[in-house]
This record gives structure tokens, sequence and C-alpha cells, in this order.
């Protein structure tokens, strides 16, 4: 797939941060879900993957700052993962979209059962017309089995749906050969599939406090979805309609070119 073939992706997973839908920002929820509302509009099977689970249960357990210990961030996660899918079935209601809550482990993807029980899941549901809304299950994993930050999800739930496109969302617009506010800094809107991206310097994307991930995460996670054989565009949540809408924005990187038939 290319970039201008986007609106006719048919299997789309949409991954968006914590500092994105939570806190101040958790307005952004409402346009998130206009966005995902016109694509499912047009037919295509939509997956969310949010973050934001113990960033949006911290103020109802009077907390100023993401918990260090492992219980207390299992704690904020519980009550914080119910208010979010609140949230957003509250706008997707909207569009009469009904939303599915999936919770995984990086255990539940390492073994072929459970695997094989959410890829199950996740298909009928998208055959159902659900909108699923993924996950980590913080309640449950432990520092040992933790995905680590969502980026690496997605790109797992876009091999495991086999999806036509991932699209990961942050505060920053692209990727840059440096960190965006430093002087010199340029857009990179292309990154073919074999491009190491040697020489770009690497700086966080997205607010600290309340997230985990970083450039260094989206690079990964894109390259890991790409080796899949699915594209991926990284720009901010702002731009999601945009992207959606296949417009030259953000940094697009090419999935592993598909084998050659031999006649």
């Amino acid at each position: 797939m290319t970039r201008s073939a986007v609106t006719s992706a048919k299997r789309i997973v949409v991954k968006v941060g914590s500092s994105s839908v939570s806190g101040a920002n958790a307005g952004q929820i409402a346009s998130l879900v206009d966005a995902l509302a016109a694509a499912h509009g047009r037919g295509a099977e939509i997956v969310l993957v949010s973050s934001g689970a113990i960033a949006t249960g911290m103020p109802f357990l009077h907390l100023d700052a993401r918990p260090t210990d492992l219980a207390t961030q299992q704690a904020a996660a519980a009550v914080g993962q119910n208010v979010l899918v609140y949230r957003y079935q509250q706008e997707l209601r909207r569009y009469e979209i009904v939303a599915g809550q999936v919770l995984l482990t990086a255990g539940d993807m390492e073994s072929a059962t459970t695997r094989s029980n959410a890829q199950r899941a996740m298909e009928r549901l998208l055959g159902l017309r659900i909108l699923p809304i993924v996950n980590e299950n913080d309640t449950v994993a432990t520092h040992e089995i933790r995905f680590g930050d969502n980026d690496r999800l997605a790109a797992l739930v876009s091999e495991l749906v086999n999806a036509d496109l991932l699209v990961l969302l942050s505060d920053v617009d692209a990727l840059y050969t440096r960190p965006p506010a430093e002087p010199g800094a340029e857009r990179i809107a292309h990154v073919p599939f074999d491009d190491d991206l040697t020489g770009v310097e690497l700086g966080d994307i997205g607010a600290a406090g309340v997230g985990t991930g970083g450039a260094g995460t989206k690079i990964a996670a894109a390259k890991l979805a790409a080796a899949a054989g699915t594209p991926v565009v990284l720009t901010s949540t702002a731009n999601v309609a945009a992207a959606l809408a296949g417009e030259e924005l953000g940094t697009w990187f090419d999935a592993r070119p598909a084998p050659q038939r031999v006649e």
C-alpha cells in the first residue's frame, strides 16, 4: 500500500498515547472519535490501541505524578481503564458505534493458545462492526511481562489482525532528523523499508510524566509492523483525521515488499 491508497484500507489500527487522551487533553477524545467514525463510516474496520488507563486513574487516587510502584500502577489502571472506555463510548454513541474492550499482556501474545483466542475474538468483534479498544492489561501485568509501551503493542496487534495500515499518534506531527525543537530539525516524510535511519538523533515524542514511549519506541514499533507487511503513518493526534484521509503529512514507513511471484 502507498499513502494514496489509505482511504481504501479495509483494516486500520490506530494507536494513541496517554498524554493525548488524559488530563488536560482528555477533550481530544471527541475529535479522535470523529476521525475514527469517519473511517468506520466508509466501511473500514478500526481497532484503537489506547494508552491512558494509569494517567486517567491518577486523579481519582489523588496522585499528582505517575506512580512508580507496580501495585499503585495496577490500582490506577483498574480505575482509569473503566473511566477511559466510558469516555470513548460516550463519544462513539454519537455515531451509533459500540466499543469492545480488549486487554492483553505480553504473555497473551507469546502463548499460541491465548494468541489464537485473542485473534478469534478480534475477528469476531470486527465482523460484528464493533470497534475494539485495546490496552495493556496493567492490572495483572508485571514488570517482567509488560510490553513496555503501547507502540509495540499496536505493532503486534496490527500483525495479529493482519491490518492494512497502522497509525501511530503522539504529540509531535512527524519523525524529525533531530528533536523538532532543536535548530536544523527536518521532517522525515518517507522511510523506505530498508532504511535504518542512520544519523537520526532521537529525542522524546510525547509529554513527560504520563507516558512511557518516545521517538525510539515509535520507530521500533513502525519497523516491527512494516516487517510484518503493514505500512505505518506516524503523526500527531491533532492530525489523525487528515492522516486517515491519506493527506501528505507525518512520516510514512513503507511495509516489507511482497515476495515476487515466480512464474
